[in-house]
């Protein structure tokens, strides 16, 4: 069999898209991000050009890539249910698409989405692969609340007798290939690895083991968490067609009194590293350090249409934070501060600053701002807990606040959230829970 499978995998976002030689110079691309150049880049690896890109369903937590791609002479193929308003190959439930020597037969796995499929890899008419995008997950399966309240229920019942039901004949040692994995707030479960296969989940996964539907729903309803705002919007991005850019755009580079002006309209972000950001700061900036994470919370605390400002170090990369932002919908990117922080104090610009203290140091109350799940898993005893994406609405003691988190990042995403609106006498606790058990030898609560 010629056919060679690549991932590309976005850790900040817990997903993976798949490469695939089909045949020699014959390439396909299966759920893929919004840049297309790490799939170009791929295809050329295997020798081929792209010359078919399959799309599962319409995603929440990304812009797609696919129309990116079929602007550059791929076929898109995708769920008839969908109703893409763009040039696109529909394909229901038994249907086949041949690329080069192999065919991808689309099986209706409705649960994650109402439009949901999973496309199986046949050579000749064998399985060799699943790609099953939030149908089948490596130890769990996608969530089915990010639509409706009133939906989750329904398509989780259907994604329990779906996947069981069409995946049954299948061998055990058929390759799967989810699109969301570990790390992922589409998923279930925030464990497990990002590829598996159908064997494996047979003996270890929910969805198969459980063999009591009610059960098996009331088990995944109680385990959902939340989830970052944007998804309730990207579906329709992606259903209506998102843009097509030539090249990414760079960022511009903006004086402090350019800068400062810009600043009525707009939202600064600080990607600095935290430290860099406590020791100073534009005041009324939000703290989210560039890093795989930096969309996920971006995302979650920012309005869509908002126009964003930047500060940045020298050596930070820019061409990640351009793409981070666009992949989850952010294009009014007006610009970066040249010189960068230094610049804005040249300038004599007023400063704000957020202390960062040691991990023993607990004569403040302390906040935990990690998902409930990490909270639940191990906290400081007397924490009080509030998740990142609610503290802009959350009621808080008086008095001063130390923040904590994993490592810190959130914990100064949650501080500056909170001195934009007035707070004062904040600071943070790098390490979090762990740091604090290993330094004062005391056990956490669970």
């Amino acid at each position: 069999m010629d056919t060679e499978v690549l991932t590309i995998r976005d850790e900040g976002l817990g997903n993976s898209a798949y490469v695939l030689r089909a045949a020699p110079g014959v390439v396909a691309v299966v759920d893929p991000e919004r840049d297309p150049s790490p799939y170009q880049q791929a295809a050329r690896e295997l020798g081929g050009e792209i010359t078919t890109v399959f799309e599962t369903h319409l995603h929440a937590d990304f812009v797609s890539g696919s129309r990116e791609l079929a602007a550059r002479g791929a076929t898109l193929v995708a769920p008839l249910k969908a109703g893409l308003e763009y040039a696109h190959r529909p394909i229901a439930n038994g249907e086949e698409i041949e690329i080069g020597d192999v065919a991808m037969r689309a099986l209706a796995t409705r649960g994650h989405t109402p439009e949901h499929l999973a496309y199986l890899l046949l050579e000749q008419g064998t399985p060799r692969a699943l790609f099953s995008g939030g149908a089948l997950l490596a130890g769990s399966v996608a969530r089915t609340d990010l639509i409706a309240p009133e939906l989750t229920e329904p398509l989780l019942r259907d994604l329990y007798r779906s996947v069981r039901a069409l995946l049954a004949d299948l061998p055990d040692d058929l390759p799967l290939y989810p699109t969301h994995g570990a790390g992922s707030f589409c998923s279930t479960a925030f464990g497990g690895q990002s590829t598996s296969t159908l064997g494996r989940e047979r003996e270890s996964n929910p969805v198969f083991t459980i063999d009591d539907e009610d059960d098996f729903v009331a088990r995944t309803i109680r385990g959902l968490g939340s989830f970052p705002r944007y998804f309730l919007r990207l579906r329709e991005v992606n259903r209506r067609g998102p843009s097509v850019a030539d090249a990414p755009p760079g960022l511009d580079r903006l004086s402090a009194d350019e800068f400062r002006a810009a600043m009525a309209d707009a939202q600064v972000i600080d990607a600095r590293p935290i430290d860099r950001f406590g020791a100073g700061h534009i005041p009324g900036s939000l703290s989210i350090s560039l890093r795989p994470a930096f969309a996920s919370w971006l995302g979650w605390l920012v309005e869509p249409d908002t126009p964003l400002l930047f500060v940045l170090d020298a050596d930070q990369d820019r061409a990640d934070l351009v793409r981070q932002c666009r992949n989850i919908g952010y294009e009014r990117l007006l610009g970066e501060l040249t010189g960068g922080f230094e610049g804005w104090l040249q300038a004599g610009g007023e400063v704000a600053s957020i202390p960062l203290v040691p991990a023993d140091d607990l004569s403040d109350r302390l906040v935990d701002v990690r998902q409930l799940t990490e909270f639940e898993a191990g906290h400081i005893p007397g924490a009080l807990h509030v998740e990142l994406g609610s503290i802009a609405t959350a009621t808080l003691p008086d008095g001063p606040l130390t923040l904590a988190c994993g490592h810190g990042e959130r914990a100064m995403t949650a501080a500056s959230v909170l001195e934009a609106r007035g707070r004062a006498e904040l600071s943070i606790m790098p390490g979090g829970a762990s740091a604090w058990s290993r330094v004062t030898g005391r056990p956490l609560d669970r």
